[in-house]
């Protein structure tokens, strides 16, 4: 087992924290469920989630959060975590008896989730290396040496090199996952930790080796460790230093198992043999309401929550030098981009359907359009340009529900303070270059040669360029709207609906002039109007297509290249300002979900 003495701690870990709370409440605003908002649109309720709340964790013990469902545990641990902003508490929310920080407070503690946020396709060891390079400061080595310790000291060991798993891919067993969530968030061996229902879905006996490692922790490493709990077995109540019961938001009891059976025996209870000491209690909860000024008195009476003027432990944790990442920009984007190219290229399913779809969907539309190029055929050559277009942004939003399971790891880990925002934009951008520039390639050489477009090579280049912005823009469109909407459902059906009319206002069933002014800004919003007239122009433009005749009327030809880019008010000088365009479309989107995830990341629960 890994001890304080054996390893050298970060700078911040040094320093103990106790975590209080004086009188603290929470009120819970939602709407209303009657008909007052059709008359008041804001119109909204309050609701009382904890009331006047005093309780402290200290250092070298381990706290359980109890009650009954709904009594407001897992809301505690969240202000306890520093998740939810101070403005919507009322009281007072105290680090080693200062005010807490939460932006700071986030980045020195541990806050481990119910569910476990983990990638599927990451080997445990994998999982652990990835945190630890991205929250240590002291490079790869010394990352790989806090991993080693932490599979050893979280049981790991003979599970390092197997997958984590999920729901479609069987890997490490319910308890092991629980402990590989705990280990993410201790490889910078935070002073707190807080956990939300750790020995949820687990067998009695996992239930049991999981609180031993965090009581271990709390004895042997002096952290502070909260959790909340439901109903658990007398072996695990025994290794808990307090436990706070609550009821309905309010405290009822905070302290020993032994002072909660003395309370209980005073108001003239008696505990059955058969049940434990917290069961009976949630059922006589009647006789633990007591005052609410008594709650307060007997919390500092028992405690020793200690006077805020008292020097020991008083060390300002507010230091501008700790609020800085782990490693630079660059840096976070090697290690992000190393790990998404992990996901991706074990991802087979996506893969190998992308390689397959772009190979076949290339070869039976070239086979489908074949000469289509000869002047009777204008309009079918045309069609294939708005069926690729169609095609390609389509099939680029397959990408959504990686975005929406990657979102809830992001959110987790830069709320921690782990990376930036913009760099894993950023890594995952430059990852998906290469892969849709082969998807391109696979769909555009078959599909380009075949149908008989345009023989030279570079039209043929700049033909598979578009097709790759088009990718990369769909693929942008995608991640942006993934940033914004809550779910899949809302996902797809809005993006569904938005590419609809991006193609209804592209200009291929109807030119710019004939669109109505109060709609014309949906023609230039299309991603589809740009590309497709670069497939035009590309076609259709230079001296060869110029020259080339669409049209024959009674042996005379009634249309050249020239006249049909004319006629769709196309110039030759659009060709590369067109491409320019589609670029900012995908720096655009980028952008406006670093700005959205930003917002997410840093907008806590309330």
């Amino acid at each position: 087992m890994m001890t304080s003495e054996t390893m050298e701690l970060p700078i911040d870990n040094k320093i103990q924290y106790t975590i209080k709370t004086q009188k603290l409440s929470y009120w819970l605003s939602q709407p209303v469920d009657d008909f007052s908002w059709f008359f008041w649109k804001n119109a909204r309720a309050s609701r009382k989630i904890l009331k006047n709340v005093n309780c402290v964790a200290k250092p070298g013990e381990m706290m359980a959060i109890v009650g009954p469902s709904g009594a407001g545990k897992s809301t505690l641990l969240d202000v306890l975590a520093g998740m939810i902003p101070l403005s919507k508490l009322s009281g007072n929310l105290l680090v080693n008896n200062k005010p807490m920080d939460p932006s700071h407070f986030r980045r020195v503690s541990g806050y481990v989730t119910q569910g476990e946020v983990l990638f599927p396709l990451l080997t445990v060891e994998e999982t652990l290396m990835y945190s630890a390079r991205l929250r240590l400061r002291d490079g790869r080595d010394k990352a790989a040496a806090r991993v080693k310790e932490l599979l050893e000291e979280l049981g790991l060991e003979h599970v390092a090199n197997i997958r984590v798993g999920g729901e479609s891919n069987r890997g490490i067993s319910g308890g092991e996952k629980r402990r590989v969530s705990i280990g993410v968030d201790l490889v910078h061996d935070p002073a707190v930790l807080l956990i939300d229902e750790p020995t949820s879905g687990l067998d009695s006996a996992s239930a049991l080796d999981v609180v031993l490692l965090l009581k271990s922790m709390a004895v042997k490493q002096s952290k502070t460790i909260v959790m909340t709990i439901h109903q658990p077995g007398s072996r695990i109540l025994e290794l808990f230093d307090q436990v706070l019961l609550l009821s309905n938001g309010t405290v009822l009891h905070q302290g020993s198992l032994s002072l909660l059976e003395q309370r209980l025996r005073f108001a003239g209870h008696l505990i059955p043999r058969h049940v434990n000491v917290l069961e009976y209690a949630m059922e006589a909860t009647e006789a633990l309401l007591i005052d609410a000024d008594d709650i307060e008195q007997g919390c500092h009476d028992d405690q020793d929550i200690g006077n805020p003027d008292d020097d020991d432990q008083l060390i300002s944790y507010v230091k501008e030098s700790n609020l800085s990442y782990a490693n630079s920009l660059f840096k976070e984007v090697l290690i992000l981009g190393q790990r998404f190219t992990n996901n991706i290229c074990r991802t087979k399913e996506l893969f190998v359907s992308k390689t397959l779809q772009s190979i076949i969907a290339g070869i039976v539309l070239g086979t489908l359009f074949m000469n289509a190029a000869s002047g009777s055929e204008l309009q079918t050559q045309i069609g294939l340009f708005a069926f690729t277009l169609t095609f390609l942004v389509s099939s680029s939003i397959d990408g959504l529900p990686i975005y929406l399971q990657e979102r809830r790891i992001l959110m987790r880990e830069t709320s921690r303070g782990a990376y930036r925002i913009s760099s894993y934009v950023i890594s995952n951008t430059l990852v998906f270059l290469p892969f849709l520039l082969i998807v391109a390639l696979l769909y555009t050489v078959p599909v380009y040669w075949l149908v008989g477009l345009k023989r030279d090579m570079v039209a043929f280049l700049y033909f598979s360029l578009v097709v790759w912005m088009v990718l990369l823009m769909s693929n942008s469109f995608a991640a942006f709207f993934c940033a914004l909407v809550p779910n899949f459902i809302t996902g797809t059906t809005l993006i569904n609906g938005l590419i609809g009319a991006f193609f209804l206002f592209s200009g291929y069933f109807i030119v710019k002039e004939d669109i109505p002014s109060y709609w014309i800004f949906m023609h230039y919003l299309s991603f589809y109007k740009y590309p497709f007239e670069s497939f035009m122009i590309n076609e259709y433009g230079g001296d060869e297509g110029q020259k080339r005749c669409l049209k024959i009327v009674g042996g005379q030809c009634y249309l050249y290249g020239k006249d049909l880019l004319m006629q769709q008010g196309l110039k030759e000088s659009q060709k590369w300002i067109n491409i320019i365009i589609m670029l900012s479309f995908i720096i655009g989107y980028r952008i406006l979900s670093i700005l959205i995830l930003t917002f997410r990341s840093y907008r806590t629960k309330g």
